[in-house]
Order: structure tokens, then sequence, then C-alpha cells
């Protein structure tokens, strides 16, 4: 079968510079080119999946049949080989060691962490003033990831550096993952800023683990995700992570844990804001539900309205692009793709398809009710993956959103001081979003 090529490919850089200068647009596009269209990388040839049937193909039912793509190489590099980058059978190992501590019975201690956390961000805010909301639901989301994985007095400088680097890796890490090889050895502040924080980020978290393992750091009786990263042991050989496994699996958790999160809770006050009916069944709901007392995890199941606006949030603003490469000859599309062959996938493009998103840019929240959720096909929506590769953290995301949303708005409403800009990575976030704090 003849694949279609993308239009716009230049000498040499092929697609990469309207990819990266046009972003969602340009992806978006291709949905009129076919369900797969040839896209180029420089000069590597790559495919990209443009429909639902496709993407869930990817994700879900040939999932065996492909490995972490190219752009998890180049993260590979500076962030390890912790869940959100490893393939095949090293992957189902760590993850089946990690499964334990993102049960839900872990998550109801978490959901602590969660609300004592948004209580305390609120203790600083004062009534009228404005805060730079991103950056505020950016430190929010590290604390808490930050706090559930490190306990202890130690773990507190890491949790700095976190608050510090995190968001330095992430930001940088994508341009570099779709950028040709020799512009990440360009003498430029950009890479020397990511170089830095990687290096920070590694010694500090090499530190608090070396202190678990030798006694030092013992005045705690730990109960943390780090706790359970150390005890955790191979169900087949019994065999414990190595330091190196443990780190890779920390800055992981740190990264995909905090920027998925931390966007979606910028958004969703946003959307709310911006959307008066939303505003008002958020309010009524949390009435009904916490009747003035704090929320807590036996809460989250009854705010409903709250997870349909989170959902929908989630469609809206997801991720840009993941790849995956072939591990066997696959059939995809009519097309028979060679083993090592780079295959891109889009949620954001599944999320505004209007044939299954009408009118994909309006905000919302009724179309996750459990009715219309029922009809989308698998594959249109996809903001945490899916199959082995699902990331293993989304129960824990989608609990911190709930507690998070439903403890600000119990206290107070989020009023736009001027229009948000948004930048554009690998996600949409949002730049300036500046909101005055209004009791209710």
């Amino acid at each position: 079968m003849s694949v279609p090529v993308a239009p716009g490919r230049l000498p040499f850089l092929g697609h990469s510079l309207p990819m990266l200068r046009k972003r969602f647009a340009f992806t978006r596009n291709l949905r009129v080119q076919g369900d797969l269209v040839e896209v180029h990388l420089g000069p590597m040839r790559a495919y990209f999946v443009a429909s639902p049937k496709l993407t869930h193909q990817v994700l879900v039912t040939d999932a065996p049949k492909f490995h972490k793509g190219r752009m998890y190489d180049k993260f590979r590099a500076f962030v390890g080989n912790g869940l959100a980058v490893s393939s095949g059978s090293f992957h189902l190992r760590q993850r089946r060691m990690m499964q334990p501590a993102f049960h839900r019975d872990r998550i109801a201690g978490y959901a602590t962490i969660m609300s004592r956390a948004a209580l305390g961000l609120l203790d600083g805010w004062r009534p009228g003033e404005v805060r730079q909301l991103e950056a505020d639901m950016q430190g929010l989301a590290v604390t808490i990831v930050g706090e559930s994985l490190f306990s202890t007095e130690i773990g507190k400088k890491a949790i700095a550096e976190a608050r510090r680097s995190v968001f330095v890796i992430i930001k940088n890490g994508i341009l570099r993952a779709l950028s040709p090889g020799f512009v990440e050895k360009l003498p430029i502040p950009a890479n020397r800023e990511f170089d830095e924080a990687i290096a920070r980020m590694r010694a500090i978290v090499h530190e608090v683990i070396e202190s678990r393992r030798d006694g030092s750091d013992s005045s705690t009786d730990h109960q943390d995700l780090l706790t359970m990263l150390l005890a955790a042991r191979d169900p087949e050989t019994g065999e414990p992570m190595t330091d190196e496994q443990v780190f890779d699996e920390v800055v992981t958790l740190l990264t995909a844990g905090i920027e998925t999160t931390a966007l979606a809770l910028a958004w969703i006050f946003h959307e709310i804001a911006a959307n008066p009916e939303v505003e008002q069944r958020v309010q009524a709901e949390i009435d009904d539900v916490l009747a003035g007392r704090p929320v807590t995890i036996d809460d989250v199941p009854k705010l409903t309205y709250i997870g349909q606006v989170a959902h929908e949030v989630l469609r809206k603003y997801p991720l840009w692009l993941v790849m995956r490469r072939t591990a066997e000859e696959v059939e995809l599309g009519g097309a028979v793709l060679a083993p090592g062959t780079e295959v891109i996938l889009s949620p954001y493009t599944m999320h505004h398809d209007p044939e299954h998103f009408p009118d994909p840019e309006r905000f919302d929240p009724d179309r996750w009710t459990p009715e219309r959720a029922a009809l989308l096909p698998k594959g249109a929506y996809v903001p945490f993956g899916g199959g082995v590769h699902q990331c293993i953290g989304n129960h824990f995301a989608l609990t911190e959103i709930a507690i998070v949303v439903a403890t600000v708005c119990s206290r107070y409403r989020l009023v736009p001081d001027r229009p948000v800009r948004t930048t554009f990575t690998n996600a949409a976030y949002p730049n300036d979003l500046m909101m005055k704090v209004v009791p209710r």
C-alpha cells in the first residue's frame, strides 16, 4: 500500500522544522491525508497515526510488537530507563515491581498528602491578591509527588531541587527529542541549563537513596514511595532493583507525575472561570458532597462532575506526541512496516477530532457522562496512553486533581486578571495565568 507523505518536507530537515513551528496545527492537519501518513524527522522516515483504530492497535492490540521510539531514546540518555521510557521484558518486570505502590489502598494514603498540601497552599493565599496560578500548581504538584516519594528531612532537599529543575528538564527535553542530534551539542543556554538540571537531580536523588540504604536517614518510619521501590522484589527472581534502577524510576515519577497534573490543574481553574455554568455546577457538587468539611479519599468517587471536568481538560490539553518503534514486522493501516520503523501517535490529534468530539475547542464536561463516553471508539481518548504502557500513576493523578479542585473551590473563586497566553512544548502550557483570589 502507498502511504501519503505529509506536505512541507524540507531538504535535510524533513518535517522537523514545520512540526516544531506549527506543532498542534501541523499534526491536526495530517488527518486529511489519511489514517497513516509518512513524515520525516530529519533524514529519518516515520509514520504518523491519524485514527483511533490505529492508535488503539499500536497502544493495546499489538502493543508487544512495539517498543518505545526515538523520542524515548533521547530521553533515556538523561532520565534513565524508567517506566516511561523502557520497553519489552524489562518494562514488564519494572511495572510488576512497582504496581503495589500504586494500588488503590496506597493511593488512600497519598490522598492525605494531597489534601494537606492543597490546604497549605491556600493558607498562603490572601483574599483579593492576584496569583500566577500555573506557578502555584507546578509547586503544588512537586510538593505532592515529592512528599509521596520522600517522607524525611533529606527528602526535602530533593523536593526543593525538583521544584527548581523538573520543568527545565521537561520543557527542554522535547526540543532535544525532536531535533537533529547535533543540536544538543551546541553551546547554547538551553542546553547548558538542561545539562545542569539533570546533574543536580541525579546528585540529590542518589544522595537520598544512599541515605536510605546505609541507614543514615532512619529518623522516620518511612511510608513513602521510595521505601516501596527499595523494598520491591521481582516476583519471579526475588531480585531487588539496583540503585540506578531506583534512580531511574524516581526521576520518571518526578517528571511524568508532575507535568500532567500541574498542567491539568492550571487549565481546570482557567476553564472553570471561563465557563460560569461549569463553575456553578462544581461549587454545587462540592457543597453537596463536602458540606463544609475538608475532602477525603472517600469523597472522590462522589465528585462525579469534577471528574468530568478533569477528563474534559485532559481531552482538550493532552500531550502532543508519543512515539513507538516496531519490534517486528507489523501490518498497520494496510502498510507493512519493517522492524525498527518509527511510529508517531498524537493524543492531541485524537482528542480534537471533530468526528468524535464535535466542536473540539469547546469546553464541555458533559462529553463525559457515562452514556456519551461509552460511545467513543477505542483509541479516541488516550490521556494516559494505553495497554501495557498505560501510565501507572493515572489513578494517583485523577485523585490528586479531584482533591485539589474540591479544596480550592470550596474556599475560593479564581477570577482571571488578564487573558492567558499559551506556550507549547509537548503540551500546551498556560503562561502568565494570573487569577484573582476571591473568597466564596
